[in-house]
């Protein structure tokens, strides 16, 4: 790919829409569309500017523009840019795109934009991937974290980390010119306590990737238990309408019906299956339980559903042993309404027994449980965030960079375990250059594979 020529796209979304805005980056960007905008001449125009005025090619009128300069390194990308803003009419828009291409311009790739603005050192690596992550976002928590990114929030505690490795380094790689003298300029003292600090540092940041993967991603939450426990009118009464089929059939729901939740900030993907039993004649409703079993196993929460007033404590806690599942568990009792005094008194005393949270609903009338609602969506957000997240937190939300933490984490122990060995500097030394090559490859400090690049600025959308 050549990164001396000119790139041209549409930078909004596609269809119609009041305006549309294209995008060309490049040394020849304001001299092509110069070429198209004959009341003045752009390239003597200072920049940050905009202008209005009737765009053309051969002799053709296109559509009335603002054109925005951004002169010299002065743009998102560090090179000339120059932003079309015309009517969103899909002729229109190709029809400027092609003017374009006639004048010199090319198409340009997903993610090429950004990946200029890489290259040309106006973002980093994890910055730019911030950028993916903040068009993507589609919960506050998301939106937040990206940001934080964009920002430099992570970058920032990247560079504190890598600053003084390499500090110490540099000392290390000192004493081997002076090998012969046999001399020390790096305290081994302070280069152990050094260590200590930015694996606790590095620990708490790949602890923050379980929390940034669901930040990022969701969490599904699978609505289980017994047929005609209440499952598919809990699900409508989290979400407030009647989107599952209620009946007191036994089998109702016979395949799963997912549904998103947005709970301060994180998004929960409630999925309502169909209830369990040993003995089933019916095929359909086989395949519905084993469907259900299949989203046990991939759910990042498992919310079972008992009714309170036909089951008893003893049976409830052998179910649950049986629960196979890699996800978290909550505990809810149905059709407390309809228990005896007796009778809740026991479940109250016998509850203790069950090793997960649980909380008692009654989910006939959803206006009487609002309370108790509030309080299950209080505990399914514990479950996957201990306390109310900072806006200026870093959380690691991304698998390349929890991979590359994971390797520094681990040369680190090797730093950590050749200075308990009492290891010379040359022998120290290629694991500190590992320790500060996976910290660098994180912000791309270091020198990227080409295909990796691709890989990740391809995820962009066309025009950012």
């Amino acid at each position: 790919m050549d990164w001396n020529d000119t790139i041209v796209a549409i930078a909004t979304a596609p269809g119609a829409s009041a305006i549309a805005v294209i995008r060309l980056s490049g040394a020849d960007a304001i001299p092509i569309v110069n070429t198209l905008f004959p009341q003045k001449d752009l390239e003597k125009q200072p920049s940050h500017t905009l202008h209005v005025g009737i765009l053309q090619h051969e002799q053709t009128l296109i559509d009335e523009v603002v054109i925005s300069l951004y002169q010299g390194k002065k743009s998102y990308t560090g090179e000339p840019v120059a932003e079309i803003s015309c009517h969103g009419n899909a002729r229109i828009q190709q029809d400027i795109i092609q003017a374009c291409i006639a004048q010199g311009a090319r198409l340009a790739k997903p993610g090429e934009f950004t990946q200029r603005a890489f290259l040309n050192g106006k973002l980093d690596l994890a910055q730019a991937e911030a950028v993916a992550d903040l068009i993507a976002s589609d919960t506050e928590a998301a939106r937040q974290t990206a940001l934080n990114q964009l920002r430099g929030g992570f970058s920032k505690d990247l560079t504190h980390l890598r600053e003084q490795l390499i500090y110490f380094a540099a000392l290390i790689e000192l004493e081997l010119d002076f090998s012969e003298e046999d001399v020390e300029f790096a305290d081994r003292t302070q280069f152990i306590k050094l260590i200590s600090e930015l694996k606790k540092e590095t620990t708490s940041l790949l602890n923050s990737f379980a929390l940034g993967n669901v930040i990022k991603n969701g969490v599904q939450v699978a609505i289980i238990g017994k047929p005609n426990a209440g499952k598919s009118t809990l699900l409508n009464a989290l979400l407030n309408e009647e989107r599952a089929i209620v009946s007191d059939i036994a089998g109702t729901t016979r395949d799963t019906i997912e549904e998103a939740i947005n709970i301060a900030g994180i998004l929960f993907r409630f999925v309502d299956t169909a209830g369990i039993r040993s003995h089933s004649s019916d095929i359909i409703e086989q395949l519905g339980i084993k469907k259900t079993y299949e989203k046990m196993q991939s759910a990042g929460i498992l919310l079972y559903l008992a009714d309170a007033q036909a089951e008893n404590p003893e049976d409830l806690a052998y179910a649950l042993q049986n629960v196979k599942t890699s996800g978290k568990i909550l505990v809810v009792l149905n059709k407390a309404d309809l228990l005896s005094p007796a009778r809740l008194e026991r479940w109250q005393k016998e509850k203790t027994s069950i090793p997960y949270p649980v909380l008692f609903l009654s989910l006939k009338e959803r206006k009487d449980n609002v309370a108790a609602l509030d309080e299950l969506c209080n505990l399914l957000y514990k479950q996957v965030a201990n306390e109310k997240m900072a806006p200026d937190a870093s959380i690691v939300t991304n698998a390349r960079h929890q991979e590359a933490l994971q390797k520094m984490y681990e040369s680190l122990l090797s730093i950590e375990h050749g200075m308990a060995q009492h290891l010379s500097g040359d022998l120290l030394s290629p694991d500190i250059r590992r320790c500060l090559h996976y910290l660098g490859e994180i912000t791309g400090e270091v020198e990227i594979d080409k295909d990796i690049l691709g890989t990740i600025f391809g995820k962009f959308c066309i025009g950012k």
